[in-house]
C-alpha cells in the first residue's frame, strides 16, 4: 500500500481527536445533534470541504411532495445555454450526515467542467428518517427534473447521476429501480467511493481477513451508519440497500467506479464494478493510490489526486452526455492545489482527464492513480478474489 500522505494523516488525527466526532459510539440522539449543527455550520467549513466555484450561481428550491418538502440545490454555470444536459448528484456522509452547503465545491466544479446543470437533492437523513426513505426521495428527485426539464431549461434525454459514499449507493440504487420502473433513462452514473454492499465481510466472506483501522472512515465507523440507516426493520440483504445483491445488473447505465485505497469500501466498489462489466454494463474503474475515504470531502486538505479524480469525473460525465471525448472547458483548480498529470495504465498511456475515446465504455479498464502524478496498475491483492 502507498504511504499516507501528511495531510491525510493529520486530518485523520483531528477527526478522530474532535469532541464529539466518535460516530462509532454516537447514539441516535446524538447524531440527529451532530446533523443540525453541520447544518448550521456547513458554509463556516469551507477551508475544508471548499467553496463554491466562481462562474456558477445556485437556486435553492422545494419539490412538494404529500408529506413533506425535499429541498435541492441547482447549480447552473453563468451563460450556459437552455437545454443542457443535467446531473442530479447525491451527497454522502452514511445516510446520517451531510448538508447542501457541503457539496457546493463538487457541483459547482462538476457544473463547470462538464457543462451541465447538476441539481443536489437533501434527501432526508437517518435515525430520524430510516431506509428506504433515502431511496424514496432520491427517485422522486431524478423524476422531479425529467418531469420539469423546462422548468430548469435543461435536456431530459440527457440526465446522468452521481453520488460519494452514501451518496453514490443512492445514486446507483436509483439507476436500477428507474431501469426496472420504464424510466426516465439515465446517460451516466459516476459512483465514487459508493457502499454497494451493508452486510458484514463475515457475512459473505468469513475467511478473508477484515482491517478494520482505516483513517477517515473506520470499519466500525461504517457498520455504526448502516445501523442507524437501516434502522430495526431494515435488511441488508435488500438490493435497494446492497446493489450488489440485485439478481439482474444488466441494462444499467455506462459507469464511474472511483474507489480509495485507504477505505473500507474500497473492495466493495471493486466487486460492484466487476459485477456490472460482467453483466454487460460499461464501467471504468479507477483506484486513487494513497487516498482515503471521502477525499471529494476535504479538497482543501487532501490534495494531489483530488484534481486529477475531479478531472476524470468530468471527462467522463461530459462523454457520456455531450458524445465529446474530451472536455472544452475543465473544472478550476482550487487555489493551493498543484496541476498534475498522470499516465493511466501501462498499457494504454494517457492522462486519466482525457481517456481514449477507442477503449471508452468497452470493457473495465481499471486505472491505478498515486497522489505524486505517478501511476502503476493496481496489484491484485488477496482481499479481492470476490471479485472475479
Amino acid at each position: 500500500m502507498a504511504k499516507l500522505g501528511w495531510r491525510v494523516r493529520s486530518l485523520a488525527w483531528v477527526l478522530a481527536h474532535a469532541p464529539g466526532s466518535s460516530v462509532s459510539q454516537m447514539t441516535a440522539e446524538q447524531m440527529v445533534r451532530a446533523q443540525q449543527r453541520l447544518a448550521a455550520n456547513g458554509r463556516f467549513a469551507a477551508g475544508v470541504v471548499g467553496s463554491l466555484a466562481k462562474g456558477v450561481v445556485t437556486d435553492n428550491r422545494k419539490i412538494h411532495r404529500d408529506d413533506h418538502d425535499l429541498p435541492i440545490r441547482v447549480y447552473r454555470p453563468v451563460g450556459l445555454p437552455a437545454g443542457a444536459p443535467v446531473i442530479v448528484h447525491f451527497h454522502g456522509g452514511g445516510w446520517t450526515l451531510g448538508a447542501l452547503d457541503q457539496s457546493d465545491w463538487l457541483c459547482s466544479q462538476v457544473s463547470l467542467g462538464v457543462g451541465a446543470v447538476v441539481v443536489s437533492v437533501d434527501y432526508r437523513l437517518a435515525p430520524t428518517h430510516h431506509f428506504p426513505l433515502a431511496v424514496v426521495d432520491s427517485v422522486d428527485a431524478v423524476r422531479w427534473v425529467a418531469h420539469h426539464a423546462d422548468l430548469l431549461d435543461v435536456d431530459p434525454t440527457r440526465i446522468g447521476v452521481m453520488g460519494d459514499s452514501a451518496g453514490g449507493n443512492l445514486a446507483t440504487v436509483v439507476c436500477q429501480i428507474l431501469r426496472d420502473s420504464g424510466g426516465p433513462v439515465i446517460a451516466h452514473q459516476a459512483l465514487m467511493y459508493p457502499a454497494t454492499d451493508l452486510r458484514t465481510p463475515a457475512d459473505f466472506d468469513a475467511a478473508k481477513p477484515v482491517r478494520t483501522d482505516f483513517p477517515i472512515l473506520p470499519s466500525a465507523s461504517m457498520v455504526t451508519f448502516r445501523d442507524h440507516y437501516l434502522g430495526p426493520d431494515g435488511d441488508a440483504n435488500d438490493p435497494m440497500a446492497s446493489p450488489i445483491l440485485a439478481e439482474d445488473l444488466s441494462g444499467l447505465p455506462p459507469a464511474l467506479v472511483q474507489v480509495a485505497e485507504y477505505d473500507p469500501l474500497r473492495d466493495d466498489g471493486i466487486r460492484y464494478a466487476r459485477a456490472m462489466q460482467a453483466a454487460g454494463t460499461n464501467v471504468r474503474l479507477t483506484e486513487y493510490v494513497g487516498m482515503p475515504h471521502g477525499y471529494f470531502s476535504f479538497p482543501k486538505v487532501i490534495r494531489g489526486s483530488v484534481v486529477q479524480a475531479l478531472a476524470e469525473l468530468c471527462a467522463e460525465q461530459r462523454y457520456a452526455l455531450h458524445a465529446e471525448p474530451v472536455p472544452t472547458a475543465f473544472p478550476r483548480v482550487p487555489d493551493g492545489l498543484p496541476v498534475a498529470t498522470a499516465a493511466a495504465d501501462a498499457d494504454e498511456p494517457g492522462s486519466p482527464s482525457t481517456p481514449s475515446p477507442r477503449a471508452r465504455w468497452t470493457s473495465t479498464r481499471w486505472v491505478s492513480i498515486r497522489c505524486r502524478s505517478t501511476a502503476r496498475r493496481a496489484p491484485d491483492r488477496g482481499t479481492l478474489s470476490a471479485a472475479h
